[in-house]
């Protein structure tokens, strides 16, 4: 068995997805309503592919984005753009990469032995079928996420009871 099976990766995974997925415009083309869309703007942060043509105006806007390899995962040769080397440039330019504008990731103040640190948080939904079967959360320091900094790794999320219709809550249940 794959994981993630091929056709289900190339549906869903290939960051080049996330181009149309932030185009309002051509959402709109498409028949996408406008809660869909407004959902999709809040959610998707605005996407472009990498080229030669760009090159000089993403290089100058590097500072705002986040380029990632197209069919990469788990941060692997993926950089955000006030890093960026003029060398580590040449090898986007020349790979099959998107440039997403860069959105800080959530901290939360974890306890690591008697210290209390900042880690910045990211979320997951594990879905099969469309239905959720599985949140966690990742915890870390640095550039990208890690399991190497001390307190960070996955932290399990409770849910919280539902406070109004539509609005779910979770909590970071630790480090």
């Amino acid at each position: 068995m794959v994981t993630p099976h091929p056709r289900t990766h190339a549906l869903y995974a290939d960051k080049r997805n996330l181009i149309a997925l932030s185009d309002a415009p051509l959402l709109e083309s498409w028949g996408v309503s406008e809660p869909d869309r407004v959902l999709l703007q809040r959610a998707v942060p605005a996407t472009q592919r990498v080229s030669p043509e760009r090159a000089e105006a993403l290089w100058a806007q590097r500072r705002e984005l986040f380029f990632k390899p197209a069919a990469g995962f788990g941060a692997r040769a993926a950089y955000r753009g006030d890093k960026l080397t003029r060398r580590v440039w040449t090898e986007v330019l020349a790979g099959d990469y998107v440039a997403q504008a860069l959105v800080p990731p959530s901290e939360r103040l974890v306890r690591v032995g008697d210290e209390t640190v900042r880690l910045k948080l990211d979320l997951r939904a594990y879905t099969y079928r469309g239905q959720v079967q599985l949140l966690a959360a990742r915890t870390w320091q640095g550039q990208t996420t890690n399991f190497r900094t001390e307190g960070g790794g996955f932290s399990p999320v409770v849910v919280l009871p539902v406070e109004s219709p539509g609005h779910v809550q979770t909590a970071l249940a630790g480090g």
